[in-house]
């Protein structure tokens, strides 16, 4: 497993569909997650740490499994099927519960705790983000599916700054 942090959440144009960005804290590598508005929402606000007047369901869930003497240790993205990311949160006892990724991250930021990337979707949706694109040619071959998702991601990297996904 590979730690990663999330740098921000972005809607890409013109599709308007939100992306969440992992990154793999030590090293070039990002994952690029298309999630649901509902769930982008829902990461962006933890990010800038609004505290809405009433629990959010993902506040929700945190608060009832911090009641109930439990704590979300970490939060894991464990598999990618067809550009479907999977999650699974950890808890404290060992527990692992099953989750979709974006429900996962968005939890991960309320329970401040760490976010662990299996090294297989890291190898297979992982992408480098560097100046000069340098590390393109290091990397294994992309499938024909891969490519297009690739593709589509740095023609979305060609117009997107670092400074964009600050709140």
């Amino acid at each position: 497993m590979i730690e990663v942090e999330i740098v921000g959440v972005r809607i890409e144009l013109p599709s308007n569909q939100p992306l969440v960005l992992l990154k793999e804290m030590h090293g070039e590598r990002h994952v690029p997650i298309w999630i649901g508005t509902p769930e982008a929402s829902a990461i962006a606000l933890a990010q800038q740490g609004v505290v809405p007047p009433r629990p959010m369901t993902h506040d929700l869930l945190v608060d009832v499994v911090e009641s109930l003497g439990h704590s979300v240790v970490s939060v894991n993205i464990v598999a990618v099927e067809d550009n479907i990311f999977y999650g699974q949160l950890q808890f404290e006892n060992g527990t692992t519960v099953s989750s979709r990724a974006s429900d996962a991250l968005a939890i991960a930021l309320r329970a401040k705790c760490r976010i662990w990337c299996a090294d297989s979707v890291m190898d297979e949706a992982g992408v480098r983000i560097t100046e000069h694109d340098e590390g393109e040619d290091a990397e294994p071959g992309p499938t024909v599916d891969e490519e297009r998702e690739l593709r589509r991601f740095r023609e979305f990297l060609d117009d997107v700054e670092p400074e964009d996904f600050d709140g």
